[in-house]
């Protein structure tokens, strides 16, 4: 079962080698894994999906996580109760023939060309994973060239009970 962990860390060089080596150790398998800057100075937020098989092997990673001494804060967000979403950049192999078919899968997904050439064109992407990958199976047939995806971010709702905004 996919699970999306966000993890409040230090934010300082190493925390990211030591998160990996953890899981590595542990043998599990990280599908996706995203840092970056969170609203509090000197923390960074760590979005990490991960397949665990049931909720006992989910809380072992998280005891696992906050044994680390840079981890400050662990939570697994509920699919239910999170906003999840990635960013892909499409290399599409495009020629004057199939560029108005590819043009039209790009506005169904509302997905943006960012870049064009006489042999391909460069799309931009930003939804969730089944999204991502529901445009590129159809991109499949006109040849894809390269693909850069982000991995999932997610952050938990601001409607769910009990959670106030700051503001």
């Amino acid at each position: 079962m996919r699970h999306i962990i966000s993890a409040l860390v230090v934010d300082h060089s190493g925390v990211l080698t030591r998160v990996a080596g953890l899981f590595s150790r542990r043998g599990y398998n990280i599908e996706s894994i995203a840092v970056g800057s969170s609203e509090e100075a000197g923390l960074s937020r760590m979005i990490i999906v991960v397949d665990a098989e049931d909720e006992l092997e989910l809380e072992q990673i998280e005891k696992q996580l906050y044994k680390l001494i840079d981890v400050v804060k662990v939570n697994d967000l509920p699919a239910r109760d999170a906003v999840e979403r990635e960013l892909a950049l499409i290399k599409v192999a495009a020629n004057s023939q199939n560029r108005a078919e590819i043009l039209q899968i790009v506005d169904i997904f509302r997905a943006k060309i960012v870049d064009v050439s006489s042999r391909a064109v460069i799309v931009e992407i930003t939804g969730g994973h089944e999204k991502v990958d529901a445009i590129i199976a159809l991109f499949k047939p006109y040849g894809i060239r390269e693909i850069v995806r982000t991995g999932q971010i997610a952050m938990i709702r601001s409607s769910r009970k009990g959670e106030s905004s700051k503001s």
